[in-house]
């Protein structure tokens, strides 16, 4: 079977290209010059065809080109002409053009001939001249967002030195193995956060999303500095082969929202204080009259009693008394309650697992970020009905809580577990909080939900007595699990929606 091609010319093949070619014989003459040559050199196949290649080369150079052409001879093998010189053409009404060229060997019928390629050195220019610009603009960029660019393969080790990030951390990259160096330089209390994120990267099952903040230590000076790190991860074969990001110091921002967070906890702890405070005068104002009532009324009953003859109709009317100053009093808070608490509670469908999330990232914005959540979330669970305000309040509560306590006892590998389930004795949604902090002792435990009992310096304790009222305005229970001995564990429950 014939095929079409086979019919076609060499010289149609030829001038089909659309590179400037020239076919020169072992004598060093043109042989052959395809269309494209011919408008790059201005010669007609008749001029062109014959001619001694030195008639193209620039006048000073002819000499050294015909000593390179005879060595080529002797040694033909395909490569670039000039290694990387600036070489250039002589048109036929002599003017030079800058090229590149390529050489190509060819036998045929025991002859050699060379086939001359000439490449436009403009086009190369403007691509080198282009990249060099992106280059320029890429480390503006990077200089001015204080960004530098890691690469790590598979085992976590840099594709190349990084003497940038190796400065960037403070480290010297003539020391010891990069690898085990960079992971010396995290700050003992955020390591594990930052291979859960890289785990979390580098799971085939994820997205192969980056990103986590962390403190490294300076190894220069020893100081303490913050990181943001967002990347890449990319996987091959259901495996991941390389991790490409970017990283940048932030730790000026962070002493600003540590400042915005320590002001913002100041104000809260105030606003709560005279919330207290003007609470507790209300309460006083309001029963003062009726205690004292109530204590006038009880004088004059023993009095009454200490009689040799007790007048029964005396005594009646200051117990009566007693009994209605009594009720006065409970009237009374029972009104101030109902106007502090006025306002009809809002519930709505709320997935309790991203409610969870939600109080970590408030948590962290009220500056407790310093612990490591571990997370055992019950996927799918039924949609609960709750005030989501309340709630998130009851978890930031106890997030606080915990970090406090493990900040106060001095525990660097901090880490608070949240566990989300469904209660099947009880059919509704169980949250239990547990830190790894000291614990509280008995004496503590029996009286930690009253009200304005505390053992924090600054605290008001309210904290928990508000937590308990919004569980239970919300349909469920907080409570402390006593036979926990490690740490702190706190429980609390919400209905599923119906």
């Amino acid at each position: 079977m014939a095929y079409p091609l086979q019919n076609l010319s060499f010289q149609t093949l030829f001038d089909a290209v659309a590179d400037a070619m020239l076919l020169i014989s072992n004598t060093g003459h043109v042989v052959q010059a395809n269309t494209a040559s011919q408008q790059l050199l201005g010669y007609t196949a008749q001029e062109i065809i014959g001619l001694e290649v030195e008639a193209l080369i620039p006048e000073g150079y002819r000499k050294h080109h015909h000593h390179h052409r005879v060595g080529f001879i002797k040694n033909p093998e395909k490569r670039a002409m000039g290694s990387g010189d600036d070489l250039s053409v002589l048109t036929k009404d002599g003017k030079e053009l800058a090229v590149d060229i390529g050489l190509s060997p060819i036998h045929h019928e025991s002859e050699l001939y060379v086939l001359i390629t000439f490449y436009s050195v403009f086009k190369r220019q403007e691509v080198e001249r282009a990249l060099r610009i992106s280059e320029e603009r890429l480390r503006l960029a990077k200089k001015a967002a204080g960004l530098v660019v890691f690469d790590f393969d598979e085992k976590l080790k840099m594709h190349d030195e990084n003497e940038a990030l190796m400065a960037f951390w403070g480290s010297d990259s003539d020391k010891n193995n990069q690898n085990n160096k960079n992971v010396s330089v995290i700050h003992p209390q955020d390591k594990a956060i930052r291979d859960s994120a890289i785990r979390d990267a580098t799971t085939p099952t994820g997205n192969g999303e980056f990103n986590v903040e962390y403190r490294v230590i300076n190894l220069a000076d020893n100081s303490i500095h913050w990181v943001s790190a967002t990347g890449k991860a990319h996987f091959k074969d259901g495996r991941a082969t390389r991790l490409l990001g970017a990283a940048r110091d932030i730790t000026e921002q962070k002493i600003l929202e540590k400042k915005l967070q320590d002001q913002h906890a100041e104000t809260e702890t105030l606003f709560a204080k005279e919330v207290a405070t003007q609470t507790a005068s209300a309460i006083a104002h309001e029963i003062n009259q009726p205690l004292t009532a109530i204590s006038a009324y009880s004088e004059v009953a023993l009095h009454a009693l200490e009689q040799d003859k007790i007048d029964s109709s005396s005594l009646k009317r200051a117990l009566e008394g007693c009994v209605t100053q009594a009720q006065r009093a409970g009237g009374s808070l029972h009104e101030l309650l109902a106007f502090l608490q006025k306002g009809e509670l809002i519930k709505d469908l709320l997935d309790i697992n991203e409610v969870v999330k939600e109080a970590l990232v408030i948590a962290k914005n009220y500056g407790y970020y310093d612990f490591y959540p571990l997370l055992q979330l019950e996927s799918n669970i039924r949609p609960v009905l709750a005030n989501k305000t309340q709630v998130l309040k009851i978890l930031v509560n106890l997030l606080r809580n915990g970090v406090e306590a493990m900040r106060g006892a001095g525990i660097s590998s901090s880490a608070i577990s949240i566990t989300v389930r469904t209660n099947a004795n009880i059919s509704m949604a169980h949250v239990t909080v547990q830190d790894v902090g000291p614990g509280l002792s008995d004496a503590v435990a029996k009286r930690i939900f009253e009200p304005f009992f505390t053992t924090k310096p600054r605290g008001i304790g309210m904290g928990l007595a508000i937590s308990r009222t919004l569980a239970e305005a919300n349909g469920g229970q907080l409570w402390l699990d006593p036979d926990i001995k490690v740490g702190a564990t706190f429980h609390f429950t919400l209905p599923f929606a119906k």
